[in-house]
């Protein structure tokens, strides 16, 4: 396959090939531990941020790592005699792996990345020449079709992805392949789909040579490759959110006016998944002047799914507008178009009323309750990935606390979260605290001012009291009415099993 202005591509129909070449890269150690061995942290950390000089200092040598290293990662011409000791060359050359480059030496024709799984899994990303993130080209002016590798957008979505085992799941956007990746790993059933006909030849290309089981490859745009009447298990996208005027750039701008494109892929997810199942997305989304940003999310949510929607940082428009004209390459360019394009940005974000630009993730999940829940919420604080197992636990306590009304939430009994600590916060030398924090050391790492009663309650959760009996005594030890402090803190007790603070027991 070829694309107009962009180099051809391996052979995606060479399994045979593909496998010979994974067993080449393993045996040679080209693989995540691998890489860190041989560049040490400083160099291998400076591939992330586009520089490659320490890394080429550190493959000077003839091992069969540092040709692979130079070949695939930094796409440097090595001798054909050096790579045909490590590879099947003629086969690689045959397949399009390969291209000669003068009379003796070789160069690769695609970004191969080394890629460490959720279980110790060795992959492969496979992008187009310069464009894996920390490649040897860095970010710089691209064609508008070409595939980039895995960056931060797409490490966060896989890390909050629920990992259950289903039957179907769908990748819209696939890219590079790598949502696919994971999801095959637990999915019967993948389908992967995308506007642009390159990224499903190189999602085929990273499925092979990680040795995973092949998808069901679509061409077009959302949900257009999806039959009506097919549903999944899961749906993950991180599609192209960037907002911006006009859609210059396929693999990041949208293509509709404003958060359009976002807005329509959460909308159009409720009706294609089954009951109970996740759609988990990136997006973007306007904070526009007179509208509060969490009402214009909660409007985005389609019925019958509860929704879970969290903002992680904020930028002003110009702010915005200079991290992706940055990205594309545009301040290496001629000042003049910098500063037109840079005007056109911010003239499409004046005439929408567009003050700043949130960017978070969206998950849905398909619920056969009458009343849904959606919580929309800013968290710009660290958390700890991956959270996949986080976020499906946070929708099982929807659940629950849907199903217990007050009086059977008394009736419950409950469990302090593991790595939960208790902080007191006042006057040094004061008798009592100002305030209780309860702090999370896992997971979303949350942290809640409580009570006193709150912290009581929370200290003595161990699962062997129900929660009315632990009030009663309480009460009974600050002189309180029992049937007051039953009836006050319910409330209480919902926001700490909702965040995550306390777990029942059932």
């Amino acid at each position: 396959m070829t694309d107009s202005g962009l180099a051809p591509l391996p052979a995606s129909d060479r399994p045979d090939t593909a496998a010979r070449l994974r067993d080449a890269l393993l045996a040679a150690s080209f693989t995540a531990d691998g890489l860190l061995d041989l560049l040490g942290a400083p160099a291998y950390a400076a591939l992330a941020r586009s520089e490659t000089v320490p890394a080429l200092r550190a493959t000077r040598g003839d091992t069969p790592l540092e040709t692979l290293v130079r070949l695939f990662l930094l796409q440097q011409p090595v001798l054909h005699a050096r790579v045909e000791a490590v590879l099947p060359v003629e086969e690689a050359l045959e397949a399009g792996w390969l291209t000669r480059v003068g009379g003796d030496e070789v160069s690769a024709t695609v970004d191969v990345r080394p890629y460490g799984g959720p279980g110790g899994e060795d992959w492969f990303i496979v992008s187009d020449l310069g464009c894996a993130v920390g490649g040897a080209g860095g970010i710089g002016q691209r064609d508008e079709g070409v595939v980039l590798g895995v960056g931060g957008a797409s490490t966060t979505l896989a890390g909050i992805t629920v990992r259950t085992p289903v039957s179907s799941a769908l990748d819209l956007g696939t890219g590079s392949g790598i949502q696919a990746l994971h999801a095959v790993q637990h999915a019967t059933r993948v389908t992967a789909t995308d506007l642009n006909p390159r990224a499903l030849h190189i999602t085929a290309l990273t499925l092979a040579l990680s040795g995973a089981p092949a998808a069901d490859l679509r061409e077009g745009s959302l949900f257009e490759p999806v039959a009506d009447d097919e549903t999944f298990d899961l749906i993950v996208s991180n599609p192209p959110f960037v907002i911006s005027p006009g859609a210059r750039l396929t693999y990041r701008d949208g293509g509709m006016g404003g958060d359009d494109l976002c807005r329509s892929l959460v909308q159009q997810a409720g009706e294609r998944l089954n009951e109970g199942g996740f759609a988990q997305f990136l997006a973007n989304w306007q904070h526009v002047a007179g509208e509060d940003w969490q009402d214009r999310l909660r409007s985005w949510v389609p019925r019958g799914c509860d929704a879970w929607i969290v903002q992680r940082e904020v930028q002003d428009v110009t702010q915005y507008a200079e991290l992706w004209l940055r990205d594309a390459g545009d301040h290496r360019g001629d000042p003049a178009e910098y500063q037109a394009r840079y005007d056109a940005w911010l003239d499409e974000f004046e005439a929408r009323k567009v003050k700043a630009i949130g960017f978070g993730w969206i998950t849905l999940r398909r619920t056969g309750s009458a009343e849904p829940v959606v919580t929309v919420e800013e968290w710009p604080h660290p958390v700890e990935q991956p959270l996949g197992e986080t976020i499906r636990a946070h929708f099982d306590r929807l659940d629950y606390l849907r199903e217990h009304d007050d009086a059977a939430l008394l009736d419950s009994h409950f469990k302090l979260v593991a790595e939960v600590v208790q902080e007191q916060v006042g006057l040094p030398g004061a008798e009592d605290p100002e305030h209780v924090v309860l702090r999370q050391h896992r997971g979303m790492r949350r942290a809640t001012k409580v009570d006193t009663v709150g912290a009581g309650f929370a200290g003595v959760c161990d699962g062997t009291l129900s929660a009315g009996r632990i009030l009663d005594a309480i009460a009974q030890l600050v002189g309180e009415d029992p049937v007051l402090l039953r009836d006050r803190t319910p409330a209480q007790i919902r926001l700490l099993v909702e965040q995550g603070f306390l777990e029942p027991v059932r």
